[in-house]
């Protein structure tokens, strides 16, 4: 029998990457050839092409990788798709460009219209004065096309991939190098999507939860408006594309959830994001509000832009501090609150992806921001039932309560939400542990709600009196 392996026996990352660099690959291949066939034709030497344009760029009507994707998706013409894979060269295949490194005999210089320039890296990379040369030679025509389209490289396609420094010297942007932005770098290089760490330049962070949704307890009128917002996160393209709704409706889908803490809300936003396979960025308001004025939006812009066209889910905890309520002009303090307010506004309604927002009270958000939610979310404290299940699926498989422990009474006793609860379970399972048992006394978790019931009342916990019978 032949040793082949199927490709339902490979994990799907296998695949990903198998079709990524096989695809890689015939661009790479493609584009050798074209700047072959380019430099023999320039240089009136013996080639079997009479225009490079005879040379087909590989087809991509059926590739699941991210770099055939990405050509498909964004409908890349010819010259655009020449344009990638010479940003790529420098990164998959440098030893393609040392043709551009030969010097011209007269002078003893590199050829001029090779356009090429070289980094503090040691990396050759090429410019629009390269492309235009591969497209067509010298010819006039051929320059102004390439020149107009990287001056206007943000209503193209490749935008999105490709940065094209300014520069004083060469405002057209003909001589500057022609790089892959770092996102879509990592992405083609390496056929996973790229997850920003947390920077001044990216003040988010990715979260992620090993709970599932069996391990939460939502009361049933919350379980059921997360599940219309799981079911945009699964149908929302086929709505807004197949089924036309993206001519009528705003794009991108935004959530408040509002409610004590510990109620489930950060878990819940990142449930979300697991079990629909979006990652979920946390924004740190701290690195976000300035003082200095503009610099609040300048840092949020940081965020919106790079999650922009991504399946990311945006969560903004304590959001009040950035979405609150305007007020009247009194100061100049007043004016720059209101104009962040006011840019927020307009950029959460024109934000293509997730935006998930969360606070202890809804009457803290400036009530414009209402219409722009499609769900507002109250988390409640549980109920004594909903209390009692928290209580049971919060402890260990490893350990249990003592037998003495009413977990009716407690639930029925107590209004505790279930971040309270965990920190109670950790208390008591940690004083177990320090016993060498496995076993959760009544003392430890009496101890444990007491802690919890003094921090909400912004008590010190040695302030209870020890005689207060809390399973009474």
């Amino acid at each position: 029998m032949n040793n082949v392996i199927g490709f339902n026996s490979l994990s799907e990352n296998t695949i990903r990457h198998t079709a990524n660099a096989c695809d890689l690959a015939n661009e790479i291949q493609w584009c050798e050839q074209v700047i072959d066939t380019r430099i023999k034709l320039y240089f009136d030497q013996d080639v079997i092409y009479s225009s490079i344009y005879e040379l087909e760029p590989p087809a991509v009507h059926h590739a699941t990788s991210p770099f055939a994707r990405f050509i498909q998706k964004n409908k890349l013409q010819y010259f655009e798709r020449l344009a990638l894979i010479l940003a790529l060269l420098p990164h998959t295949k440098p030893q393609a460009l040392d043709i551009f490194r030969c010097k011209n005999d007269m002078s003893n210089l590199p050829y001029t219209e090779f356009g090429c320039v070289e980094l503090d890296n040691g990396k050759l990379y090429t410019t629009g004065e390269t492309l235009a040369f591969i497209l067509n030679a010298d010819d006039i025509e051929e320059r102004l096309k390439v020149q107009s389209y990287l001056q206007n490289i943000s209503k193209a396609g490749l935008y999105q991939a490709l940065t094209i420094p300014t520069s004083a010297n060469d405002p057209l942007q003909m001589q500057c190098p022609i790089q892959l932005n770092e996102e879509y770098l990592h992405l083609f290089t390496t056929a996973e999507p790229y997850r920003p760490d947390l920077s001044d330049d990216f003040p988010a962070q990715r979260i992620h939860s090993e709970m599932d949704w069996e391990d939460l307890v939502l009361h049933d009128s919350v379980a059921e408006q997360i599940e219309e917002i799981q079911g945009w996160l699964q149908h929302g393209n086929t709505l807004m594309n197949e089924w036309g709704l993206g001519k009528k409706i705003r794009p991108g889908y935004r959530a408040l959830f509002y409610g004590p803490p510990g109620t489930g809300k950060t878990i819940t936003a990142n449930l979300l994001g697991k079990s629909t396979g979006r990652d979920v960025y946390q924004v740190n308001l701290s690195m976000i509000v300035s003082k200095y004025i503009g610099e609040t939006e300048k840092n949020l812009e940081k965020v919106f832009s790079q999650a922009e066209d991504k399946s990311w889910i945006l969560f903004f905890d304590e959001a009040d501090a950035l979405f609150g309520k305007r007020t009247q002009t009194n100061n100049a303090n007043d004016q720059f609150a209101n104009q962040n307010v006011a840019y927020l506004l307009q950029r959460i309604e024109t934000f293509n992806g997730i935006i998930i927002l969360a606070s202890n009270l809804k009457e803290n958000f400036d009530v414009a921001f209402f219409r722009r939610f499609e769900s507002i979310i109250y988390f409640p404290i549980p109920t004594a039932k909903e209390q009692l299940a928290l209580w049971q699926k919060a402890i260990s498989p490893r350990s249990h309560f003592a037998a003495n422990i009413d977990l009716n009474a407690l639930a029925n006793k107590h209004s505790l939400c279930g971040g309270s609860i965990m920190n109670v379970i950790r208390y008591a399972s940690l004083k177990s542990l320090c016993r060498n048992s496995n076993e959760l006394s009544e003392k430890d978790i009496e101890e444990g709600i007491r802690r919890e019931l003094a921090q909400h009342q912004d008590r010190k916990p040695m302030s209870i009196p020890p005689e207060i019978d809390i399973f009474s």
